[in-house]
């Protein structure tokens, strides 16, 4: 089995490569391809993570390239997890959306948006590349944004899977509340990328015993503390709520916060120096503890489990993924992408039955459905009128005079990544 990392120059590459090491026989692989135009930082990697397979006794060969075409040829499976811009481009799409009192983030809001415009046309290259070389191979997507980003994927006919660690590291969580295996643990997780509520969980199976009563009961303002929400929306909600929804939940609050420290891309991008130097380090043969604080918790087990279950010939297994709709949400459109728990195996990813919704949840899942749309419309055909539309549509945004400046800052500072601008 060949797998190809497209990104493979990440600082959370190592993550992966322990995950590929201590889980080699749900994902057997013999050859592994990190690619990345970024030679430096693939040489440091690409050493670790050969190190880190010698000593967990891994026999499968790592190689790396900054060939694009010749690293996917082959690949059963190519891992995509790029930046374009890279942490420059995620602290100014943190910072300049401030400005006009609005949420800076990577993912959602403005910043959201120019990271899609970004990342979009990116990806439908390397996916088209991957086609002419390879076309039985499967995608899956860890670039966020991860919803827009598969969709796109999807739409233009690609075999594509999204993948967050949101889900999982919940599941985690939860299971080490509840003193029992993280298997036990199946969540009635629901909604968009980066937009989900946990409302069961449920012990032994999806039938089992739905213990989120108790969890938020017992745990409440522990699980809140994380979130970095009050407890009180646990106890009135019923629901877990991802820690996404806090851009939604605690606007104003979190502007302030934002304006008041430096950005979250400039933190990381001191993990990353620090990290890569620790790399170089010919000693070092272990993931090291820092990384745990660059983000992407539980990352490679959802990567494994996931491609595995792709690649493999059995049953499958039940995985939280980004994929079609399909009628899954029935205020929904077929071809919107959803996060929700599904059936993957060989051919794909089909989601389970999920129970109606809310409308507090299903009215907010709508409404950046709708962005979504238009964003993908805007990174797809460009425009000065398709950003402005796909601002203005976004529930973090919502204001024409919020969304024309906006729109004349997100293409002022991402100009060099914007064909038609």
């Amino acid at each position: 089995m060949k797998l190809a990392v497209v990104g493979g120059g990440s600082t959370y590459t190592p993550e992966l490569i322990d995950g590929f090491a201590r889980l080699r026989d749900a994902l057997p692989i013999h050859e592994l391809v990190l690619i990345d135009p970024a030679a430096e930082r693939l040489e440091l990697v690409g050493g670790l993570a050969r190190r880190i397979f010698a000593r967990q006794g891994h026999g499968g060969r790592i190689t790396t390239t900054s060939d694009l075409d010749a690293g996917v040829e082959g690949a059963d499976a190519v891992l995509l997890q790029l930046r374009v811009g890279g942490q420059a481009a995620r602290n100014e799409d943190e910072t300049w959306p401030l400005e006009c009192g609005c949420i800076g983030q990577e993912t959602t809001g403005a910043g959201g948006l120019a990271k899609a415009l970004r990342t979009v046309p990116v990806v439908l290259d390397i996916a088209e590349r991957v086609r002419r070389t390879n076309p039985d191979a499967w995608i899956i997507d860890f670039t966020n944004p991860v919803g827009i980003v598969t969709r796109a994927l999807l739409q233009a006919g690609h075999k594509a899977v999204g993948l967050c660690n949101v889900a999982i590291h919940l599941q985690r969580k939860f299971a080490g509340l509840l003193d029992v295996a993280p298997e036990q643990v199946h969540l009635d997780h629901v909604g968009l990328n980066h937009l989900t509520w946990e409302r069961g969980v449920r012990l032994g199976g999806p039938d089992g015993e739905d213990v989120l009563p108790k969890l938020i009961a017992e745990h409440g303002a522990r699980i809140a503390d994380e979130l970095h929400l009050p407890a009180s929306v646990l106890d009135r909600l019923g629901v877990v709520p991802s820690y996404y929804l806090r851009y939604y939940y605690a606007h104003d609050e979190v502007v302030t916060e934002q304006r008041s420290k430096p950005s979250r891309a400039a933190e990381v991008a001191e993990i990353e120096r620090q990290l890569l130097a620790m790399y170089g380090d010919p000693a070092l043969d272990e993931k090291p503890e820092l990384l745990s604080r660059r983000g992407g918790a539980f990352y490679s087990e959802a990567a494994v489990a996931l491609a595995g279950s792709l690649l493999g010939s059995g049953a499958g297994s039940v995985q939280v993924v980004n994929t079609l709709n399909n009628g899954t949400l029935p205020f929904l459109p077929d071809d919107a992408v959803i996060e929700v728990p599904a059936r993957v195996d060989g051919s794909g990813a089909a989601p389970l039955p999920v129970a109606p919704l809310d409308p507090l949840y299903a009215g907010l899942i709508s409404h950046v459905t709708a962005y979504e749309d238009l964003a993908l419309e805007a990174a797809l055909r460009g425009g000065r009128d398709r950003v402005f539309k796909a601002l203005l549509a976004h529930p973090l945004v919502g204001q024409v005079s919020y969304a024309d400046t906006l729109t004349d800052t997100l293409i002022a500072h991402n100009r060099e990544h914007l064909a038609w601008a």
